[in-house]
């Protein structure tokens, strides 16, 4: 992934924002309900893109007996994943077009990574050559490209996905899908309305402060925690700022 993927200097921000923010927050539980609910016979997983760290100590507070491995290209957030984070979790540098493990992870994940990208197929070959052969993936990504806002541009993004586009490209790196569905479906007014706003007024945008909107996150908080409910009881929904994808190696 090009250096230029993301700005490391966000990174110490990001990690003060994280474990009181509604996205992070819920993101992180969801995640948590997809490696338990998809792969409970998992035995290990690799992060792909884990930056500070965040998600890894959410899932291994979750999921203690899993062998964990973070990668970064970036220096500097793999720096803070080793403070936050515990011996036991491993960390590498690494770029994942160029992955270097072959049959080695029961669960490999990316996290608001490929959308980062350009060669986002080289990196979903990357993680099936690390997977085994039983195992599989799991992705969140930013969805609907019509979302476009300057969050995308802040955050150095090459794209936003449609529900076909991921599921094309997953496929064809050897997976079989076995559920997607959006989410952050309740707060698709609020995030459309926000970047209305933000065009007609111009002003200076930081989208790493709009991560804890005050009284409103423990309110967006609860709402995304009953989009989690929903998914968890089988729903899919339709729409959404953002999607997630669980996938098997193709037997």
């Amino acid at each position: 992934m090009a250096s230029d993927s993301y700005d490391p200097a966000y990174f110490p921000r990001l990690a003060d924002k994280e474990p009181h923010s509604f996205w992070f927050r819920a993101r992180s539980r969801l995640i948590v309900w997809a490696l338990r609910t998809h792969f409970p016979e998992a035995r290990s997983m690799l992060e792909v893109g884990c930056g500070t760290g965040f998600v890894l100590a959410s899932v291994h507070e979750a999921l203690p007996a899993l062998r964990l491995v973070g990668s970064e290209l970036l220096a500097e957030g793999l720096a803070i994943a080793r403070r936050r984070l515990p011996d036991d979790v491993e960390l590498v540098e690494l770029d994942a077009r160029a992955m270097p493990y072959e049959d080695e992870f029961d669960v490999v994940g990316a996290f608001d990574v490929l959308e980062h990208v350009s060669e986002d197929e080289e990196v979903l070959a990357g993680m099936r050559r690390a997977v085994r052969a039983n195992g599989g993936i799991v992705v969140t990504v930013p969805q609907h490209p019509r979302l476009w806002s300057a969050g995308d541009t802040f955050a150095h993004h090459v794209r936003r996905y449609t529900r076909r586009e991921l599921t094309e490209k997953v496929e064809r790196a050897g997976f079989d899908v076995v559920r997607a569905t959006s989410f952050v479906t309740s707060l698709l007014p609020a995030m459309v309305a926000s970047r209305v706003v933000h065009r007609v007024v111009r002003r200076p945008y930081d989208p790493i402060d709009e991560l804890e909107p005050g009284a409103l996150n423990g309110v967006f908080e609860r709402m995304l925690g009953g989009e989690q409910r929903l998914i968890a009881r089988g729903v899919s929904l339709p729409v959404g700022g953002s999607l997630l994808l669980v996938a098997r190696v193709r037997g």
